[in-house]
């Protein structure tokens, strides 16, 4: 059988890297969603009534408070009188869909919503507002709309007001939300049912706040509108605060204000940086606690925040959601991987005692039920997880005895002891089989590079040999039986199989293989070209890490010409210096700085 044709290799190669890419997102990026999990009652009733949760989009932690006395002096009160405040620490991607999922469900989002520019569920999930009695939302259609459900009230602006063009106008967007939630109070006064349903309690008002990241984004997150704009949120916030009291009057609503993600001060957000991964959060009302006095063991502040002298309270971004849910009694969501933040409660012991028990048991159900998931079928033995992620199931027992003998520190520090254990085995039974799967991938990926130098050297595949066919038939059917056996995804049959297509093809050249191995020159030449392959794939990876490597490989690039004296001779002087320049121009791109959270008109 002679060689492939051009097109017909472009054609596979097409098709074997849309497998690739697809693979990424089964090896790194699986949903954390875990199905078939109830949720658990919640045993305390909270100490507030209602719960009035405000997410300033695009608002970084730094920002926030350095700008707090002179920028948000009602916040800034709330934060040195009335309530707990710190820093959450998000994760990428840093874009508001993944951060409104965390804040709302207490889980990082599905990285497959990407492929619906985060604007629609490529799963289902549970949320606070599902475990709510009722809840109203205001905000950015793209964010509200993906909660709407029966008891889940949704308005929003149209798509059209978001304008990110650079006017000044980014408040308005703000002011829209501000407005109708007291448009909407006012309408309550007339419509009985409504009232009615107002003074129930479980209630959640969530208002999603755009304004500053369009201001970001458009006029950078240091400008003088910028700065107007938070102004803008500072004076709604002061207001809702007063809309609620005046109309309940019962001090039973709190309050806490956050971000979905941080900012560059250029204007950007997606990646990893702390501008990015650090906002606010600042609570206030019934169940919090007031401001303490800072202690050495507490995160440092900058000095320009001027925080220094309280107690500062970090949180993981999918922990908010446990706090919620705590203030107004709700159940936690079934799939939160959120721990809860006690320290920001302030409520008798044997309430966070039960609360923390609460959480140890949510995280629990879910452990248990992804270790059903993943150790099914009858090779499970050869899955057991080590010792380090073993469900110390009997902690949880052992935390309600000594709830029972009013032990409540104790029961405390072992419900968190579980709830340390159950989201590291969640992490490992979510990734038991990234390895296997990454070992399958990058053998196909290796055999589809033995293939094509196959074709360039004019290796001719030779379907016979009797042995060797057997040999792949029955590897492809151990995989097939092991796979089917242990009720994997269909994705498991394509990157399994797939390399042993491959490398069938690669040993059928076999006998290729051999005529050019038993010439010297050859082998000289196939192990010298194979050296100088692994030599700018190591330059590759470790320019990943060491940007100034790329330098080096572009000035060995340059002295190509000169190693070769057939290209000597054949080109111009004037060709060989204009290669040398062009190579070591570019060779002195990489020794630049990085851009990184400052723009650089010059560098770019």
């Amino acid at each position: 059988m002679a060689t492939m044709k051009l097109s017909y290799v472009l054609f596979i190669g097409f098709i074997l890297h849309l497998v690739f890419l697809m693979s990424i997102f089964d090896i790194y990026f699986k949903t954390p969603i875990v199905r078939g999990i109830t949720s658990n009652h919640n045993p305390v009733p909270g100490p507030a009534k209602r719960l009035v949760f405000i997410v300033a989009d695009g608002l970084r932690a730094d920002s926030f408070y350095s700008n707090a006395k002179d920028t948000t002096p009602f916040l800034r009160s709330k934060l040195e009188s009335d309530g707990s405040w710190g820093v959450s620490h998000t994760r990428v991607p840093t874009e508001s869909r993944p951060g409104i999922v965390a804040l709302a469900a207490g889980i990082y989002e599905d990285p497959s919503a990407v492929f619906k520019g985060w604007k629609e569920n490529p799963v289902e999930f549970d949320s606070l507002f599902n475990q709510s009695r009722y809840t109203w939302a205001w905000g950015s259609p793209d964010i509200v709309h993906m909660f709407k459900q029966e008891h889940v009230e949704t308005m929003s602006y149209h798509p059209d007001d978001e304008d990110f063009s650079g006017k000044d106008s980014s408040w308005k967007l703000d002011e829209w939300v501000f407005n109708h939630v007291q448009f909407f109070f006012e309408r309550a006064k007339n419509d009985s049912t409504l009232t009615d349903l107002l003074y129930k309690d479980k209630l959640v008002f969530f208002l999603h706040l755009l304004g500053l990241d369009t201001a970001g984004h458009t006029i950078k997150p240091h400008s003088k509108n910028y700065l107007e704009n938070l102004q803008v949120v500072d004076r709604g916030v002061r207001d809702i605060e007063d809309l609620f009291e005046n109309f309940y009057n019962d001090r039973k609503t709190s309050y806490v204000f956050t971000a979905d993600h941080g900012m560059t001060n250029w204007g950007s957000h997606g990646a990893g940086s702390r501008d990015e991964t650090e906002v606010p959060l600042l609570a206030w009302g019934p169940g919090v606690k007031e401001p303490r006095p800072a202690v050495l063991s507490d995160p440092k502040s900058p000095p320009e925040w001027q925080l220094s002298h309280l107690k500062r309270k970090d949180v993981k971004q999918a922990d908010i959601v446990v706090l919620l849910a705590s203030l107004i009694g709700c159940s936690i969501p079934v799939n939160s991987v959120g721990s809860l933040p006690h320290f920001y409660l302030d409520l008798p012991p044997e309430s966070i005692a039960d609360l923390m028990i609460l959480n140890a048991q949510q995280l629990l159900n879910q452990a248990l039920r992804k270790k059903d998931l993943v150790l099914r079928g009858p090779l499970s033995w050869y899955l057991h997880p080590y010792a380090n992620v073993i469900l110390k199931k009997e902690k949880l027992p052992l935390a309600h005895i000594q709830m029972l003998k009013k032990d409540y520190a104790s029961a405390v520090t072992t419900a968190e002891e579980l709830i340390g254990n159950c989201l590291e085995a969640l992490h490992y039974y979510h990734t038991l089989y990234q390895q296997p799967l990454l070992f399958f991938v990058s053998l196909s990926f290796i055999g589809w590079i033995a293939i094509l130098f196959c074709q360039l050297s004019n290796f001719r595949i030779d379907p016979s040999g009797s042995k060797r066919n057997c040999l792949f038939v029955f590897s492809g059917f151990v995989v097939f039986a092991v796979i089917q056996v242990q009720e994997l995804e269909y994705q498991f049959y394509i990157y399994c199989l797939l390399p042993i297509l491959l490398w069938w093809c690669v040993f059928a050249t076999v006998d290729s293989w051999g005529s050019v191995l038993r010439s010297r020159s050859q082998v000289v030449k196939f192990f010298a070209a194979g050296a100088v392959m692994l030599l700018f794939i190591e330059i590759m990876v470790v320019a990943f890490f060491q940007r100034w490597v790329l330098s080096l490989g572009m000035l060995i690039i340059s002295i190509w010409p000169l190693c070769r004296a057939d290209l000597l001779n054949r080109l111009s002087p004037s060709l060989i210096f204009m290669w040398l320049f062009s190579c070591a121009s570019v060779a002195f791109f990489p020794l630049l700085p990085v851009i990184g959270s400052e723009s650089s008109l010059a560098l770019v």
